[in-house]
């Protein structure tokens, strides 16, 4: 099982890596070039910003901890602090009505809650 908690950190640790990297180096007017970013249009451009450093430290604390069999209690924080960045998303795209973007992020947050409950039980460090 431990396999399978480091399989979906990955999968997880790989969309947020280039979701977060693309809002932090991405202009806001970038990003909402691109069709699929509207729900961008009214946040403020700091906030765009928060949200991609917020994605990126979580995709961090998902492998490095672990890997480095260092502070492993960031693990589950991260996939918390992800699982909680999810449920915005789901909200936000809900309102827009942008179902397939819900679908994707209620997937998102399956995997990382999954790794939080695993993290913190059965297959902690």
């Amino acid at each position: 099982m431990n396999v399978v908690v480091w399989i979906a950190s990955g999968l997880l640790a790989a969309v947020f890596l280039a979701s977060g990297a693309m809002k932090l180096t991405a202009t806001k007017e970038k990003l909402l070039a691109n069709p699929q970013m509207g729900w961008a249009t009214p946040f403020p451009r700091g906030l765009l910003k928060f949200i991609g450093a917020a994605e990126l430290a979580g995709a961090l604390g998902l492998i490095l901890p672990g890997a480095f069999d260092i502070a492993t209690w960031l693990v589950p924080t991260a996939a918390i602090g992800l699982s909680a960045l999810m449920i915005g998303a789901v909200i936000t795209h809900a309102r827009r009505s942008e179902f397939q973007a819900v679908a994707m992020n209620v997937v998102l947050l399956a995997l990382a809650v999954f790794v939080a409950v695993e993290r913190l039980g059965p297959q902690s460090f």
